[in-house]
């Protein structure tokens, strides 16, 4: 695909420098292959380094980045102003794009229309929703100027969002076919979107260049594996219930959930559960590791796990555990929602289920059982996502995208 170089000044809610592989490898390493140069405009981060007004460069991005503040999350759309004026020091960007911001999306619509280039919005998480059920989960214990706060909100930025931000995008990058199909009920014209789910670096996870994880805890016992976070909305306790009734008949099994929580208090809350239920021999909490480390264990695994619950906000997201099980050749159980089905459809490497324990434990102990069927799901699920789910492919979707709603590209 050849087109003509251009310039997208990107406001983002994550820190600076990036760790998200749908925006650090996205637009760091694939973009660039198709002349779409990125000026990442928001907040630095913890990692960064140089000040406000240096910007720094990390893979085929210019980042501009604003210092940390305590007040970062009301003077955000007053960061990303300044953002897109360092950005625009030199030629005027080719389009002004925001990703998940509701205030710096209605920004970024009027410094578009300002400038006379397009304005492009991507919507990797329906945010609004997650505000409604913050709203209503405050709402449970109690309808005071605490709700009252977060019901505003909520009704602000719906207002803001599916009113003036989305109405005015030329275009729309969506998680997963799901949202697409949700904005689309809303009112949105289907062909003004593209989905961009999660997908993988086909390098980092290459299973022959990734050392197991040498921990004699694991030595003898039938491994499963939970790459992820852990949080009470996520109904991370779920795993618990699933190991509960595995051990039942299978006593040597151990689930192995490798990742951190948003908080100790979450931490805190998952190791309470694991001792209440007296899990301790079956359940290894191991809280953030490194990268490699946590692939490390999920190769000494036979199964993989990817619950995650329905609902509005999580229907229509795209998670990234299942690709990346799939992607190391581990056979895998994950549950109905859109995505999720789709992959396991698509790809013939894994179970798909309801979010049920009883469902899940039978789908597991299926896989540990069927050495046979295991080894055929190993041998799909590397093959599947080499063909549909690296960068390298989303990369040039969206490049193609870029071709057809920004002017003078072909």
């Amino acid at each position: 695909m050849r087109s003509k170089p251009c310039s997208i000044a990107f406001i983002v809610r994550d820190p600076l420098p990036p760790v998200r592989a749908d925006v650090l490898t996205l637009f760091g390493a694939e973009m660039p292959r198709y002349g779409v140069h990125t000026e990442l405009v928001g907040q630095s981060g913890s990692a960064s380094h140089g000040n406000s007004d240096d910007p720094w460069r990390a893979g085929g991005m210019h980042l501009v980045g604003s210092l940390k503040s305590r007040f970062a999350s009301v003077l955000s759309p007053v960061w990303d102003l300044l953002g897109l004026l360092r950005a625009g020091r030199g030629a005027r960007p080719d389009c002004i794009q925001v990703r998940d911001k509701i205030a710096s999306g209605l920004l970024g619509r009027c410094a578009a229309a300002v400038l006379g280039v397009p304005f492009v919005y991507w919507m990797s998480f329906p945010i609004v929703e997650g505000y409604a059920v913050r709203r209503d989960e405050i709402g449970r214990r109690g309808k005071g100027l605490t709700w009252l706060a977060h019901a505003l909100r909520a009704a602000a930025s719906r207002f803001v969002v599916y009113r003036l931000v989305l109405p005015g995008a030329r275009h729309i990058f969506v998680q997963s076919e799901a949202m697409a199909d949700w904005l689309a009920a809303k009112g949105y014209a289907r062909s003004r979107m593209t989905a961009v789910p999660m997908g993988v670096d086909a390098a980092l996870f290459d299973r022959s260049k990734v050392e197991p994880a040498v921990d004699a805890r694991l030595d003898g016992r039938r491994v499963v594996i939970y790459l992820g976070r852990v949080a009470q909305a996520r109904k991370s306790d779920f795993l618990l219930d699933v190991v509960e009734a595995l051990r039942q008949s299978m006593p040597d099994v151990l689930l192995v959930i490798a990742g951190d929580a948003p908080s100790e208090d979450e931490m805190a809350w998952m190791r309470a559960e694991i001792a209440r239920r007296r899990l301790e021999e079956h359940v290894l909490l191991t809280g953030w590791l490194p990268q490699r480390s946590a692939l490390g264990y999920a190769l000494r695994a036979e199964v993989g796990l990817s619950p995650i619950p329905r609902g509005d906000l999580y229907d229509v997201s795209s998670p990234t555990k299942l690709v990346e099980y799939l992607a190391l050749g581990i056979p895998s159980v994950a549950n109905d929602i859109p995505d999720q089905a789709l992959v396991v459809a698509q790809s013939g490497a894994g179970l798909c289920v309801p979010m049920e324990a009883a469902a899940f434990a039978g789908a597991t102990r299926r896989l540990l059982e069927d050495r046979a069927l295991a080894a055929e799901f190993a041998l799909r699920g590397p093959a599947y996502v080499r063909g549909h789910r690296t960068y390298a492919i989303l990369g040039r979707i969206v490049a193609e995208t870029y071709t057809k709603i920004l002017p003078d590209r072909t």
